[in-house]
């Protein structure tokens, strides 16, 4: 049973009352506008509250309230207004007022009901498996981090293993629109709100979360927040939650960052104040690899080479491959990969980097059909180089069997030696 506060039109309300009683849950309040609701949850708690989407009855103060009482919120829209309304405020939880209340406890069953959250193993046999996560983090200037986060994805994916892709970037989230997904609701955004009120179960990752479908090998997708103004939304406490939670979600993380590796606490009075780049720190100090890239031409590399110094102070740089992108001759002159190699030893001290040919053709198919590489266009050279890296650097090396053959030799050479 659970204890529910409606906020909803009269007929809306007279519709599911009686299947409200009939399930066994109790109705403490019934509020008529956001203030009201506001002061209900100064004064009770109840489990879950159900609004109308209208701006009379749902906003921004609401849905942090409810998210610092771990109060389940659900919305019901009757127009379009409404549903538009819902999704610029980040609100997932939102039903056509017209549901049969099946599909409403569906969601309440899927927030308060359910014990067990990801993270708590207490009631779980067995020993938690904790996935790993990869941070891809490029300098200010467009040096491919979504396009590389993506296609490192795809290869994992490929190779049978779960994989999370989330857009963690708070200036420029990108991996929604260049997968053809619709980012109205940015799903990691609703992750970290269900953290932050400690009700991110597997269930609610599966909800929020999108579907990249692929034959050679599917993936989740977390889509990144739509507007830069909403970065407050993913602080770093919340942020921390959440990558917990992907861990024991899936087997591989791919997390794509910002650039920005500014300590904002430097520049501000307000030491509890939120960060806009706490995601991104956070994302780098909580991952297990990091995958740093930049552009191979001139202007890109001084840029990584800059960043370089500022990621060193940031992490440990021996969890850290460098990967350049766009490597061709006519930026950098006669033998491209040799210019890239000793431009990184002499001025940044990197001994190896992956380079990435250019393939501007198998680039613009991905993008143009919203696919990977892999599936846009698998002969393409620089998704040949980015599943080499993967399978060399960032997946476990399979077991070696002993071969048949060596057995057979080994064999024989014993007899003749008997």
């Amino acid at each position: 049973m659970a204890t529910l506060a409606l906020a909803l039109p009269r007929r809306t309300e007279d519709r599911l009352l009686a299947d409200i009683v009939e399930n066994g849950h109790a109705v403490v309040a019934r509020p008529s506008t956001v203030d009201d609701i506001l002061d209900l949850l100064g004064e009770a708690t109840p489990d879950v509250v159900i609004v109308g989407a209208a701006r009379s009855t749902l906003s921004a103060e609401l849905i942090a309230a409810c998210d610092g009482g771990g109060i389940r919120l659900i919305a019901l829209a009757a127009t379009d207004a409404d549903r538009r309304h819902a999704a610029a405020l980040g609100l997932h939880e939102v039903l056509d007022a017209s549901a049969g209340w099946p599909e409403i406890e569906r969601l309440i069953s899927g927030g308060v009901v359910i014990p067990l959250r990801i993270g708590d193993r207490a009631a779980a046999a067995g020993p938690a498996r904790a996935g790993s996560v990869i941070a891809v983090w490029g300098p200010a200037g467009a040096p491919g981090r979504t396009t590389l986060a993506i296609n490192i994805a795809a290869e994992i994916a490929a190779a049978g293993h779960t994989v999370v892709l989330a857009d963690i970037d708070t200036y420029s989230g990108s991996v929604a629109p260049s997968l053809g997904m619709l980012d109205e609701a940015p799903g990691f955004a609703a992750a970290c709100r269900l953290a932050g009120s400690d009700s991110l179960t597997r269930t609610e990752l599966e909800r929020v979360a999108q579907r990249y479908d692929s034959p050679s090998g599917a993936f989740w997708v977390l889509t990144g927040i739509g507007r830069p103004s909403r970065w407050p939304e993913l602080s770093s406490e919340r942020v921390t939650r959440t990558i917990d939670a992907l861990r024991r979600w899936v087997d591989y993380v791919v997390l794509d960052t910002g650039f920005s590796l500014e300590s904002d606490e430097e520049i501000s009075s307000d030491l509890f104040a939120p960060r806009r780049n706490a995601a991104t720190l956070t994302g780098l100090r909580e991952c297990d690899h990091v995958v740093a890239c930049g552009l191979a031409d001139p202007v890109g590399m001084a840029r990584f080479l800059r960043a370089w110094v500022d990621l060193a102070d940031v992490i440990t740089t021996d969890r850290v491959s460098v990967v350049m992108n766009r490597v061709r001759s006519s930026a950098v002159g006669l033998d491209p990969r040799g210019q890239v190699i000793q431009a990184l030893r002499r001025f940044g001290g990197i001994e190896t980097a992956v380079l990435v040919p250019q393939d501007q053709q198998g680039a613009d198919a991905a993008i143009l059909t919203g696919r990977s590489l892999r599936d846009a266009a698998p002969k393409s050279p620089a998704r040949a180089r980015i599943r080499r890296f993967v399978r060399a650097e960032l997946l476990p090396v399979p077991d070696q069997a002993p071969s048949r053959r060596r057995a057979r030799a080994w064999w024989r050479r014993a007899v003749t030696a008997g």
